[in-house]
Parts: structure tokens; sequence; C-alpha cells
């Protein structure tokens, strides 16, 4: 009884067959887990990226537009239409108190002054309710702020970056050639009062141009991208009272990204260009991936 098995050509063409798919099979196996995990990769970096972005456009698209700056690490600050370079890593500006201006059902401040039944130190604003704004102000800062905090701006006003916003560290002393106004409850929920304050005497809106629309703002607020590729956002804090958001006590801050390789801003005008780029070395390679947005 005869038994069969492989003549030798056969066991060639098997050893053959088998170095081939021991060289391109293993090879081709290789590619795919790559390319499945530089998809991932790329799927995550586009989540988080844009995440990201939309976050921060969606803040600064309630910001006042002439107190945006660019701050170095080193605590220098400029105007972001004269920022340039990779040396500006911070952008801040003061942001318009739009919780309250959305209200619950009308708005907690109208935004109009009735500039004939002011006075020197009390403003008038009918249809506002700083009861209810400081309400929220508390909620929102952790209790760490309230309406007597807040600081008018006054739309159409002249105003100087370098010394109308508080940037410097230093509180503001004067309600005069100024961007920000301090203020604190007048006489009535409906009243705005001047809460700076000299030597222990009231400064008030004596021979300040006093304009009949404002905006009111409870904090400002900065992105800072440190040296570890974090990308900070910082809140709860008023220039205009001193504060800096390196320095202030109460100040929140809250990890948008990490692994963040660039963070740069430029301004165009009234317009802002904010771009992002994000990277992971998952696969032993550098990849990364930038997201771009303009705010207006």
């Amino acid at each position: 009884m005869k038994k069969s098995a492989f003549t030798m050509m056969e066991l060639i063409f098997v050893i053959v067959i088998m170095g081939l798919l021991s060289k391109y099979g293993v090879e081709f196996m290789a590619q795919a887990y790559k390319g499945f995990i530089y998809s991932r990769i790329n799927n995550t970096l586009q989540g988080n990226s844009a995440t990201a972005v939309e976050f921060i456009a969606k803040r600064l698209s309630y910001r006042i537009k002439d107190s945006v700056i660019a701050r170095k690490a080193d605590g220098t600050f400029t105007s972001v239409q004269n920022a340039s370079g990779s040396a500006y890593t911070t952008l801040e500006w003061v942001g318009v108190d739009i919780d309250n201006l959305r209200g619950d059902q009308l708005p907690n401040w109208s935004g109009i002054l009735d500039l004939d039944a002011g006075n020197a130190l009390n403003l008038v604003s009918l249809g506002t309710n700083t009861a209810t704004v400081n309400s929220l102000i508390n909620i929102l800062s952790y209790g760490n702020s309230d309406i007597n905090d807040t600081a008018l701006y006054f739309i159409g006003s002249n105003s100087d970056v370098n010394t109308s916003y508080g940037w410097s560290g230093a509180a503001l002393t004067t309600q005069q050639d100024v961007a920000m106004h301090p203020v604190k409850v007048g006489t009535a929920t409906t009243d705005f009062s001047s809460s700076v304050m000299v030597a222990g005497v009231p400064v008030d809106f004596n021979n300040t141009d006093v304009y009949e629309y404002y905006q009111l703002a409870w904090t400002a607020y900065a992105l800072e991208l440190s040296n570890d590729g974090n990308l900070t956002l910082h809140y709860n804090y008023q220039p205009w009272n001193g504060d800096r958001f390196t320095t202030a006590n109460n100040v929140q801050s809250k990890l948008l990204m990490q692994n963040v390789s660039t963070f740069q801003f430029r301004s165009i005008g009234s317009l802002l260009k904010v771009q992002i780029c994000v990277e992971s070395e998952l696969t032993g390679e550098e990849y990364s991936i930038c997201k771009e947005k303009t705010i207006y």
C-alpha cells in the first residue's frame, strides 16, 4: 500500500510561498496597523483641537475689542494689533458679561444709561436689576466676585490699551480718560455708583465723558501657552482693580489642551485670527494638526 507525500518540487513551492507571506504579509499587517494608529490619532487631534478652537472663538466673540492685548512670559504686553512673533504666549481681553445681558426672560442689565437722571456719582440704567446681576456673577465666580467688582465700558469712547484697562497691574485711580469705569451698586437697583477710591474718598464721574450706551464686565480672560505645551484659560480677575491672572487670589484656571506646539494670533482690523497646533508622538514620530478660526 502506497502513501502519498510532498514531492521535492511541492516542498520548494511551499517554502517559497511561506517566505513571501512572511516578508510581505507581516509588512502589510504592520502598514495596516500603522494606518489604524494614525487614523485614530488624527481623529482624536481633530476633535480636540476643533473643540478648543470653537470654545476660544465663542469666548472671544464677546470681547471688548479695544481691550485685547498680547503678553510675553516676562509680563510685558502690547495691543494685539502690534504683536508679532512667537514671543507672545498669552492673549488677554476683557469680556462682556453676556450671561447677565441674556438674563432669564429679560436682560439683567439694559446697556443704556439715562443721562438726564444721573449725577456725578450715580449713573442710572433703567431696566437694570443690579441685585440679579450680583447673584449671577457670584455664582459664575464661585463666590469670589460680585457686582461691586464690575466695570462699565462706554461704547464709542476712546481708550489707550496701555493705560485704560489696568493691564499693568495697578488699579485705576480715576474715572477720567480710561476705558473701564469701576462701579458698584448705586442708590437703587437700577443705579451704578463709582467704586474708585483715593485716600478713602470716592472718585466720581465729574469731568468724565459718559456715553449713553455701555457694556458691563466683571472679568478679564487670559489664554496662556506654557512651556510644557499646556493651553490654559484663566478668568475671574479684574485688571481695573489691579488684578493679574498670575497674582489674583481667586483666579479660576481651566486646562483646555495639552501638547500644544503652536498658539498664534493676529489682528486684522477688528477681526482676530487664532491658530492652534497640537501634536502627538504615540507612533514614535511627530504628528501634528493645526486649526484656525477667524473671530469677528
